[in-house]
């Protein structure tokens, strides 16, 4: 008797269906990263804080070795990190070329199943950008192997990777539709991420021929070891200018937002809808990865404990300090009147991004309704009549769940909905995988790359127009406004999983990651001179090793023809 299971389908039966096809290729999008897990990527850089640090401090005081990433449990970083580990990444490059394999005999034809074709090279071009970002070259693999295959393919090298890559993209944008559902691959979306990868080809780290290591032997397999490093910079300005030349994205809420407070919530507002005429390419993660751990939960994990939120990955004091005054100048703690009142007066996307001792968020939950009916948000403590004090709610000596409370004084708003009450309700917002300021700025980088100062400019203008902020100064030029621009693509893309890569590519991740820095908050009875105290509250330590990831040991055990990246 020759029964069908009732549970599954045979291959033949998938690739007849154009309907199971497109399930197919709808479980490939399941493996994108994002930002909304309960540790988020920002807290490997120098942004953000995890409150719990068993998972980010490895990476951060350069421990990590090859056996870290396996031994871990499926509660940690394999819940956190999995979408950017080498297993579930090649699962998901395995995906791709079981499709593209099975499409290439199919008789079925037609534009749908030519989207779909373009979609998936357009996700294992993701997927290997994510890898070659992480670990450097990597093998690169275009048809699911079998028992009857080679299964021992060595590292390519850098330069082939990103050709490897740039030709999927460029195949998946002759494929793809210019519109359509941002939830998938469009054009626009290969575009912007062959924009992403060429930049970070062109930066300093894949460009020092393995100055950082010592006396590593394979440099061409963690960067380029010669050529035409403008030729580089000039392709990634291409890139990032063939997305701006397809006319059908902006910057939401435009460049004149008219004032200060309109400006502040411009920017909230990108993160709070479906879609919006900024976005590239987003990806829903409501009904996906439902884990304790990797529950798409951002509000309920970095939201305030004294809302019975986790405070997760707070923002570090150095981020919110990178945050300018309203008229252009930098903040410091040794002026006077900034440290008198640091959170008045500044960029106003500090407003949208960040929760500080003061700020109005949302009505607290009923149980702490009572001790602060306006919902003002407490990182400071407050002194009584008799001297003793009295710590505000959303510390870690609150009354409510102190166990979660920020160190550094800060919590994020960025991407939370302040309508939904998270400990209950979890928000179904996509996240944001690629949009069009990241366009912008690639091109002003890729523009200063080449010394074509004034166009990197007016890029940067456009940028700081839309948040309320004044010009670039003319007269700024060379290293200082390098690092202006730096600190600007900071503040804009802050949260969205560029940070721990952009340290890494500028290679000023040796300063970056320092000791954690927060602020001790104290309100003085009878007084309104509140003092801040810049204070140190984790220890973090660089070791160049850490540039790139090590390849995990069991991978290392499984393949005799990989070569470890250098310090491991």
């Amino acid at each position: 008797m020759e029964v069908a299971p009732s549970d599954r389908y045979s291959d033949a039966a998938v690739w007849n269906d154009p309907v199971l096809i497109r399930s197919f290729v709808n479980e490939i999008y399941i493996g994108l990263p994002h930002g909304f897990s309960n540790v988020a990527f920002a807290s490997l850089s120098d942004d953000a804080l995890d409150t719990w640090s068993f998972e980010s401090d490895p990476v951060l005081n350069s421990q990590l070795n090859p056996g870290y990433l396996a031994i871990m449990g499926p509660n940690h970083w394999n819940a956190s990190f999995k979408n950017i580990s080498w297993p579930s990444l090649y699962k998901e490059v395995r995906a791709c070329n079981v499709f593209l394999g099975n499409m290439a005999n199919s008789k079925l034809a037609g534009s749908d199943i030519d989207q779909l074709k373009g979609e998936v090279l357009y996700l294992r071009a993701h997927y290997y950008t994510i890898l070659v970002s992480l670990y450097g070259g990597v093998p690169l693999i275009d048809k699911a192997l079998t028992s009857n295959d080679d299964l021992l393919t060595p590292r390519s090298t850098f330069d082939d990777c990103i050709k490897f890559i740039v030709k999927d993209l460029d195949g998946a944008a002759a494929l793809l539709p210019l519109n359509g559902d941002k939830a998938r691959a469009t054009k626009g979306a290969a575009l912007g991420l062959k924009s992403r990868i060429l930049l970070y080809a062109a930066s300093d780290l894949f460009n020092s021929n393995g100055a950082w290591t010592s006396g590593y032997s394979k440099n061409e397999l963690i960067g380029y070891t010669g050529g035409d490093r403008t030729a580089r910079w000039q392709a990634a300005k291409d890139a990032a200018k063939a997305v701006i030349d397809l006319g059908i994205y902006n910057l939401y809420g435009g460049t004149n937002p008219g004032s200060p407070e309109a400006a502040t919530n411009n920017y909230i507002n990108i993160f709070l809808n479906n879609g919006n005429v900024e976005d590239i390419f987003l990806s829903y993660q409501d009904n996906v990865h439902n884990t304790n751990w990797d529950s798409p939960s951002v509000g309920l994990f970095d939201g305030p404990n004294g809302y019975h939120n986790w405070g997760g990955n707070s923002p570090l004091g150095q981020l919110v300090d990178s945050y300018e005054m309203i008229d252009g100048t930098k903040f410091d703690w040794n002026n006077t009147t900034h440290n008198t009142a640091p959170y008045v007066n500044r960029d106003p996307r500090f407003y949208a991004n960040i929760l500080y001792d003061g700020a109005k968020w949302r009505q607290r939950p009923a149980d702490v309704r009572a001790a602060d009916p306006l919902g003002i948000i407490q990182t400071g403590k407050y002194q009584q009549a008799n001297g003793t004090f009295v710590a505000g709610l959303d510390t870690r000596q609150s009354p409510i769940e102190d166990w979660n409370g920020s160190y550094t004084g800060y919590y994020t708003r960025k991407f939370i909905d302040p309508s939904i009450d998270h400990q209950y309700v979890k928000q179904k917002l996509p996240w944001r995988q690629i949009r069009y300021a990241e366009i912008l700025l690639n091109y002003a980088e890729a523009c200063l790359g080449l010394g074509q100062e004034v166009e990197a400019k007016q890029y940067m203008n456009l940028i700081r127009s839309r948040a309320g902020m004044p010009n670039v100064p003319v007269g700024e030029t060379g290293q200082t406004l390098v690092n202006r621009y730096r600190n600007e693509r900071r503040i804009e893309l802050s949260y969205e999983l560029q940070r721990y890569f952009d340290i890494r590519r500028w290679m000023i991740a040796p300063t970056a990651i320092a000791n954690a820095q927060g602020v001790s908050i104290v309100h003085p009875f009878g007084s309104a001179n509140t003092t801040y105290s810049v204070i140190e509250v984790r220890n973090r330590a660089w070791i160049n090793k850490s540039y790139l990831l090590p390849i995990m040991q069991e991978e290392m055990n499984r393949n005799k023809n990989l070569i470890q990246n250098p310090g491991y």
